[in-house]
């Protein structure tokens, strides 16, 4: 089993480097209203000392296809992550502007056992469904778990070719327990390995990709 890891939120070179020297495959940029929101040119500055291999997904929220058109090509994106509800030709127009190297992800919300925006899980033109969990005032980064179990049951349980990543209060201490509950394609993390919201803590970034990893080869 092979594990995407996903470091998302990042605001400075320094924390983007080493997350990417500890292992990470892809670094996230926000571009919606939120503390840890950058920039297309701050994300552009950053991306560029990157290492090539390493993925860079815009993460959005509400935006219209200009708006993410203009991040993707202002910041060299490789990616993006959709955390709204998109007309129905919406992932169909960004892969006809970028083609298949444009990874595509579309986010679906636990809340309690109920599943919120479920159409993106019949999306033929996206790469994968990253879910997350969701409070009254946050689409993402909220460092709190959905319901494994319920996901478990439901959508983890029955992903077939989905490729599903887990997100939503995971941290260096219950990643590894994720990864053997629900068996996901990848993983992200936002609010577990941060010193305060925008900047991350070196020694949580290295651990969560340790355990993380270590829990796929275990």
């Amino acid at each position: 089993m092979s594990l995407w890891i996903k470091i998302c939120a990042n605001t400075s070179l320094d924390d983007a480097l080493h997350a990417a020297d500890a292992g990470a495959n892809a670094l996230g940029f926000v571009f919606a209203p939120s503390p840890r929101r950058v920039t297309i040119e701050q994300a552009a500055a950053i991306v560029a000392h990157l290492p090539a291999e390493v993925e860079k997904i815009g993460v959005f929220v509400d935006a219209s296809l200009d708006e993410i058109t203009a991040a993707v090509e202002g910041a060299r994106l490789t990616g993006v992550q959709l955390h709204f509800d998109i007309a129905a030709d919406f992932s169909a127009r960004l892969r006809e502007r970028f083609g298949k190297p444009l990874r595509i992800l579309r986010v679906v919300h636990f809340a309690g056992e109920e599943l919120q925006h479920a159409a993106a899980l019949d999306d033929p033109k996206i790469d994968g469904i990253l879910v997350d969990s969701r409070t009254a005032t946050a689409v993402g980064g909220t460092g709190v778990a959905f319901d494994w179990d319920a996901a478990l049951r439901g959508l983890f349980g029955n992903a077939g070719e989905r490729k599903l990543i887990a997100a939503g209060g995971l941290s260096p201490g219950n990643v590894a327990e994720a990864i053997a509950k629900l068996q996901p394609w990848g993983v992200d993390v936002v609010s577990g390995v941060e010193l305060s919201p925008g900047r991350k803590d070196p020694l949580k970034v290295r651990a969560f990709i340790a355990n993380a990893l270590a829990a796929i080869n275990s």
